[in-house]
């Protein structure tokens, strides 16, 4: 497979605003990134959108993943009058039924997502909400426990995927011990190795056969000192003990996690063993550098990028209606249950 697998470069960028400029087009047609993500800046309406998505693949002359954070509650970049409002993931995540509230859920956002040219959602979160987890984190998170964790990220990953949409565990290998915003600082975690793959590590061993999953920016000190992104000791716990072997991106390269110039962080996680660099601010000059950095996918990681996207089906054609009114009455029925 890794022979016949196109050689891209290794990298996922974003755009600046609602439409492709012509200097970003140049440059992501010379760059030829993997994929791209969009943000809340990048949206307007549906056929704005359709728009951007047909431009950025044109710009790359292939069917290139478009990537977007739909997760619910305070993140989610579609959002109403055009699209529906999802509940936060933990408040769902703890109603009576959550397997098949999140899978109807992950269906529907599929088909929204879907319907205007985007076709991975950076979803499940699967940390586990604890007592200490950062309010940027904690309802984003799919339950409280190992055991509700799996159950819940598995079924929004199993909606997701029947609905054509490519989902992407995060945050690899666990954030929820994280007191700190990574978008600020460096999370330091001091439990124990024996701990980690016991809770933290276990929803993403669980959910290893995933096709893509996002790194955390984490110092894990029983393991290592570097983040777990720039970690070639960390990236090796993610391949070979928790089991994962799909395409494994960074997490945002440009938060505050990580030291360095965006070359150095590009460079660092490559070198590392993480597969795809995350770029997200859509800063030109910034891009630039990054792709310099990160080069082109090993072959390894091509292989593993065209594994993921084999598995970008088709959905069947379903009643979407009838799963709206089915999830709907789940939900009144648990809240006057």
């Amino acid at each position: 497979m890794a022979a016949d697998a196109p050689i891209t470069g290794a990298t996922i960028f974003g755009c600046a605003g609602l439409r492709l400029g012509a200097d970003e087009a140049a440059f992501f047609r010379d760059a030829d990134p993997w994929g791209f993500i969009l943000f809340g800046r990048n949206v307007d309406t549906p056929d704005q959108l359709r728009a951007l998505c047909a431009d950025l693949r044109a710009a790359v002359g292939r069917e290139a993943p478009i990537l977007i954070d739909q997760e619910g509650g305070r993140v989610q970049r579609l959002r109403a009058p055009q699209w529906r409002e999802w509940m936060a993931p933990l408040d769902q995540a703890a109603l009576p039924g959550a397997e098949r509230h999140l899978w109807l859920r992950a269906r529907l956002q599929a088909a929204e997502l879907r319907a205007v040219g985007i076709d991975a959602n950076c979803a499940p979160t699967c940390d586990i909400a604890g007592p200490r987890t950062h309010p940027f984190l904690r309802n984003r998170c799919f339950g409280t426990d190992a055991a509700s964790v799996i159950r819940n990220a598995r079924a929004t990953a199993n909606g997701l995927l029947a609905g054509g949409v490519l989902p992407v565990i995060k945050h690899i290998p666990g954030h929820g011990r994280a007191e700190a915003d990574s978008h600020l600082h460096l999370p330091v975690v001091t439990a124990s190795a024996d701990d980690l793959m016991a809770t933290d590590f276990a929803p993403f061993a669980a959910l290893a056969d995933l096709p893509l999953g996002m790194t955390a920016h984490i110092r894990f000190t029983a393991l290592d000192d570097a983040p777990a992104t720039q970690s070639p000791r960390m990236i090796g716990v993610i391949r070979d003990q928790i089991g994962f072997h799909g395409l494994l991106m960074t997490d945002d390269i440009g938060m505050e996690a990580l030291a360095g110039s965006m070359a150095d962080r590009a460079r660092a996680s490559i070198v590392a063993g993480c597969d795809v660099v995350l770029h997200c601010k859509g800063d030109l000059p910034a891009m630039v550098a990054v792709a310099g950095a990160a080069g082109t996918m090993t072959p390894a990681a091509a292989a593993r990028a065209q594994a993921a996207l084999a598995r970008r089906i088709t959905p069947e054609a379903v009643d979407m209606r009838a799963l709206e009114a089915e999830l709907e009455g789940l939900l009144n029925g648990a809240e006057h249950g």
